[in-house]
C-alpha cells in the first residue's frame, strides 16, 4: 500500500477563509490523503470573517508535506517580513512535490523565495507585485509551471485544488470530486474580473482597498528589500 498524499495548509490571522476553504473541501476528497492545517502554535487562528480556524499541528510538528499550500487574504502581508513563516515554508519546499498558493498567497512563496523564475498567479490586485520577487505574473485562474501551481483569487482555489488533484492522481478522481461538490458554476452577474465589471464597480472597489492596497505594497517592498 502506498503512503498516503501528505496535504498542507497554512492557516493564520485574518486568511480570506475561503481561499483555504475551498481547497480544503477539495483536497478532503482526496482518496487516503492526510490533511494538516498547520500554524506556529495549535490555538484558535481568527479568519477575515466571523469563521475562526484551529490549527492541527504545529512548524515543529509538521511532517514533511507532499503539497504545501498557502492561501491568502489580508494577513498575507504580516507573512512577507515573518522569518519563522519564510523558513518553514522554505524547508517545506525542499522536500515537497508542489508548492502551491492560491491568491495572494502567492506572495508568501515570493517572498520565501520560492518563486523567482516561475510563472505565477495571484489575485488581481497583486499581480504586479510578484515581479519584485522574481516571478513572471501570469493572469490565469491556475498557473502550473513546474511544480509550483499557484491560483488567482479567492473561488480560484477550487479550481486549482481541482487541477492539482488531476496531476497528483488522475482527471477522473478530479472530476468525480467535481461532481461530488456539484462545482458547476454559474454566477449571476459577470463582474468577478477587472476584465468585465463595469468601471464603476471596479473604481468603487479600488477605493474600498485603497489603504490595504498601500500596506501591502509597503510589506512586499520590504520583503523584496530583504532578498537583495
Amino acid at each position: 500500500m502506498s503512503a498516503p498524499l501528505q496535504i498542507g495548509l497554512l492557516v493564520f490571522p485574518r486568511v480570506t477563509q475561503l481561499d483555504f476553504t475551498g481547497p480544503l473541501q477539495v483536497f478532503a476528497n482526496v482518496p487516503g490523503a492526510k490533511l494538516h492545517l498547520i500554524w506556529k502554535r495549535i490555538e484558535p487562528v481568527p479568519s477575515d470573517s466571523v469563521l475562526t480556524l484551529t490549527p492541527t499541528t504545529t512548524f515543529a510538528d509538521c511532517p514533511q508535506l507532499d503539497v504545501i499550500c498557502v492561501p491568502g487574504g489580508g494577513g498575507t502581508d504580516d507573512l512577507l517580513n515573518d522569518d519563522e513563516v519564510l523558513d518553514f515554508l522554505r524547508r517545506q519546499a525542499e522536500g515537497a512535490k508542489y508548492v502551491t498558493s492560491v491568491c495572494t498567497g502567492s506572495l508568501a512563496l515570493g517572498a520565501a523565495g520560492l518563486l523567482k523564475g516561475y510563472r505565477a498567479a495571484t489575485h488581481w490586485s497583486a499581480m504586479e507585485m510578484l515581479s519584485q520577487f522574481g516571478a513572471t505574473p501570469t493572469k490565469t485562474r491556475i498557473c502550473v509551471d513546474r511544480n509550483r501551481v499557484t491560483g488567482g483569487g479567492v473561488t480560484a482555489g477550487i479550481d486549482f485544488a481541482l487541477a492539482l488533484v488531476s496531476i497528483l492522481l488522475d482527471r477522473t478522481t478530479a472530476e468525480a470530486i467535481q461532481l461530488q461538490l456539484e462545482y458547476n458554476p454559474a454566477p449571476p452577474f459577470n463582474s468577478g474580473s477587472p476584465d468585465t465589471a463595469s468601471a464603476d464597480v471596479l473604481a468603487l472597489l479600488r477605493e474600498r482597498g485603497a489603504s490595504r492596497q498601500a500596506r501591502r505594497l509597503e510589506a512586499v517592498a520590504r520583503a523584496s528589500a530583504r532578498m537583495m
